[in-house]
């Protein structure tokens, strides 16, 4: 039943090393399946295995990793391959991809991954050591950003390890997890969002009292409230494949169910996005506006140009923009979108590192205070 509209047209193939755990192998195993009935029709065909904590435990078949090598009308030749690159976080079509641009992503995302939690971690250590950086509301905003995206780096560099261990309840864990610091990032994200519309449009009478308290249960609360109703509801809408003996390349705990994964992060994702997007267009053109206003002359063009392009990069990473490539992978250019999806959000800690900590003033004036005291004088930055 769990195939839906597809039929079963092989033999169920099984394999097993008694007393071992088949897992990480170089290549995968290629098993080739004779057809019952000929494939005359050129009808499609997916590779699947019999995932054993589907359905609350009854099992069930599973496509998620799997790959099918070649077809004709006798034989199907199929390998499993798991699914670690950082665009199965928002892969819209949850569909599997050859194996080499499967290998080509994964390994761009580990190192993505841990460039930015390199990055991230330098970037909250620097607002940490200075006290002067972190006293108004935009520092302490951009600590929890952080502080998530560092989250997420880390759950995701670590999830096909804890995976591989094949225990239901860690996975659901690791999932889950993940599922929250990723809501939680772009939660914050919006918070940066709405906070720079407050500081740059709207900015008289903006006081909110305990502001950051506000953003606090906001950032961290909503996210939990949506993993706990998940939760709730079943506990098995996470998992992973590696869950499965017959599966041991599907090293990957995640949200299993598609409804689930549409509403509790596509949606909430796609609101976010676009809620960041308007701000950002209209942040963007009062950043424009008042740069204008304070080069008059017409010789300092090219200086206002260069400030809104900072502006314009700054503000795209920090509000995280880069993350609406997935709704663009789709079709003949999902691959190509799914390469810039990788690239540009496993290395948003370093962009975020490179706008707001290694550009900007008051940071390099504390470490040139801090750091460089023969040259520079304490008093002449206090």
């Amino acid at each position: 039943d769990s195939l839906q509209k597809e039929r079963l047209n092989t033999y169920v193939v099984s394999a097993s090393i008694e007393n071992s755990l088949i897992q990480n192998l170089n290549e995968p195993v290629n098993i080739t399946l004779q057809h019952i009935d000929q494939n005359t029709g050129n009808a499609a065909v997916h590779c699947a295995f019999w995932d054993f904590q589907k359905n609350n435990g009854l099992g069930g078949w599973n496509t998620s990793g799997c790959e099918m090598e070649y077809t004709d009308m006798n034989y199907t030749i199929c390998f499993c391959n798991h699914l670690t690159h950082f665009g199965v976080l928002l892969d819209l079509s949850r569909t599997e991809i050859d194996a080499k641009n499967d290998h080509v992503l994964t390994l761009i995302s580990y190192a993505g991954c841990g460039a930015s939690s390199l990055f991230l971690g330098i970037t909250m250590v620097t607002y940490l050591a200075f006290e002067k950086l972190r006293r108004d509301n935009p520092a302490k905003i951009l600590l929890n950003l952080c502080a998530t995206l560092l989250m997420l780096n880390l759950v995701f560099l670590v999830n096909p390890w804890l995976s591989s261990f094949n225990q239901p309840g860690l996975c659901i864990t690791v999932a889950a997890l993940l599922h929250y610091f990723l809501l939680a990032a772009f939660t914050w994200m919006c918070l940066e969002s709405v906070h720079f519309y407050l500081s740059l449009v709207k900015v008289f009478n903006i006081y909110i009292p305990k502001y950051i308290l506000k953003c606090c249960i906001a950032g961290w609360g909503i996210p939990a409230i949506v993993i706990i109703i998940v939760l709730i509801i079943n506990k098995d809408f996470y998992g992973g494949g590696s869950q499965s003996e017959n599966n041991p390349f599907s090293n990957f705990c995640w949200i299993q169910d598609n409804t689930v994964f549409y509403i509790s992060v596509v949606a909430y994702i796609l609101l976010a996005f676009l809620m960041n997007t308007a701000m950002f267009i209209t942040v963007l053109l009062q950043v424009h506006s008042v740069t204008s206003r304070t080069q008059k002359r017409h010789r300092f063009w090219k200086h206002v140009f260069l400030q809104d392009v900072k502006s314009a990069f700054s503000l795209m990473f920090l509000l995280g923009l880069t993350w609406g490539f997935a709704f663009f992978a789709w079709g003949a250019v999902r691959i190509f979108f799914l390469y810039l999806f990788s690239i540009f959000n496993s290395l948003q800690g370093f962009f975020i590192f490179v706008f707001h900590c290694l550009m900007k003033d008051d940071v390099m004036k504390q470490c040139q205070v801090h750091f460089c005291w023969r040259r520079f004088n304490r008093k002449n930055y206090s």
